[in-house]
Formats: structure tokens, C-alpha cells, sequence
């Protein structure tokens, strides 16, 4: 009974050790976010805060963006706004060589299946009038007004859709649109190094050739 009391005492004795502690130097806590959580501003009651001079109107600051939401792009999906993205240029630097290989397996994966794997309109939806689709999606490269739009026009059409052609901005984030829309412009001006290269060969061949007549005469 003795030792049963002693034990007793010295157990009270910590129990009123412990509870006396300093509070100012609190134990760590396992999970910090969980017991002090962060408020929401969205379910705070915001409507005494004009009579203190303080304007909050539950919006972001002007001028950020969301996390995520990197590379923003205002225009709007109308007449002017795609007569607009003809100026809107490109905001990433020139793709280096990884990125446009990257840049071209997008475009395989989600363009070419309508405007084909070379960019001239025949993918396998249309397949030479063969295909599902009746009528022959734009040529990219070949056709003068398709090649004329600038990088801008491009990631418009790709955001919001043209035509028959839908938005593909569920399919590809932001920078992977741009990312396409440079690789289209590379394809383009290739085709026309190569036209003006071969008109070149077709010029210098006929000077060749009139230069051989005149001297034969």
C-alpha cells in the first residue's frame, strides 16, 4: 500500500510538471498544415472592409498569372481577334534541335492525321478523296494563303478552332501549340528554300543553254 501511494505521488507530481511547461515553446507538431490551416478568402466576409479603406475584389492582381497558366494569350475567338494574331508573335525562343524534333512528334501525333505527315493536306482522312473526309484539309505547305500566316494566326486556329477544324487547346497545353506552330513555319520556309533553290538551277540552266546557242551560231 505503501509503494502504491509513493508511486501515485510521483505520478502526480510529473503529470503537474508537465502541465506547468512553458507554452511559449510548443513540441513539433506532426502535421502543422493540418491543425493550422490555411483561411480562404473566398468564404471570409468581405463586406466591412471598404468602410476601412482596404478595396478587395476577390481577383487577381493585374498583370499575373495562375500557376499552370504560363505563356497567357488574350485574344479573343472572334473576327478580331484572329485578325489580330497575325502580329502576335511567338513568345519562346527558336526551337533548338531536341525541341524540334519534340515539336515535329506533336504534330504527327494530333496534325497530320488531316493535313498529312509532309504538311500537303492529304492525311489519312483524306486519303485522295479515298478517306472519310470529303473535302482536302488546308495545305500548310504548297499553298500560298496557308503559308502566309504568321505564327500567331496558327496558334489561334489551334486554340480556338477554324471551320471544320476544332480547338485543339484540350489536346495540347500552351507552349506545345507554339511549339507546332513554329515547326509549321520551319516546314514552310523549307519548301520555299527549296522552290527558290530549284528556281535558281531552272534560271542558270536556260542562261547555260542560251549562252551554248549563241555560241553555236
Amino acid at each position: 500500500m505503501k509503494k502504491l501511494a509513493i508511486i501515485s505521488v510521483f505520478t502526480l507530481t510529473g503529470v503537474l510538471v508537465m502541465s506547468c511547461g512553458d507554452n511559449s515553446k510548443p513540441g513539433l507538431d506532426y502535421m502543422p498544415d493540418m491543425k493550422q490551416s490555411r483561411a480562404y478568402e473566398t468564404y471570409d466576409d468581405h463586406s466591412n472592409l471598404s468602410s476601412k479603406g482596404v478595396t478587395f475584389n476577390n481577383r487577381p492582381v493585374s498583370g499575373t498569372v495562375s500557376r499552370g497558366e504560363e505563356l497567357p494569350y488574350h485574344l479573343n475567338n472572334d473576327s478580331t481577334g484572329y485578325a489580330q494574331s497575325a502580329g502576335y508573335a511567338n513568345p519562346l525562343p527558336r526551337l533548338n534541335d531536341t525541341e524540334m524534333v519534340e515539336a515535329e512528334r506533336l504534330y504527327l501525333i494530333n496534325c497530320a492525321i488531316c493535313h498529312g505527315t509532309t504538311l500537303n493536306g492529304n492525311g489519312p482522312l483524306y486519303n485522295d478523296g479515298k478517306g472519310p473526309y470529303a473535302a482536302k484539309p488546308a495545305m500548310l505547305v504548297g499553298d500560298a494563303k496557308y503559308e502566309a500566316l504568321s505564327e500567331g494566326t496558327l496558334y489561334h486556329v489551334m486554340t480556338y478552332g477554324k471551320n471544320l477544324m476544332g480547338s485543339y487547346a484540350s489536346q495540347l497545353n500552351r507552349k506545345q501549340r507554339w511549339m507546332v506552330a513554329q515547326y509549321i513555319k520551319s516546314k514552310q520556309g523549307s519548301a520555299e528554300s527549296s522552290d527558290a533553290a530549284a528556281g535558281t538551277d531552272s534560271t542558270a540552266s536556260a542562261a547555260v543553254a542560251g549562252s551554248t546557242m549563241t555560241t553555236a551560231q
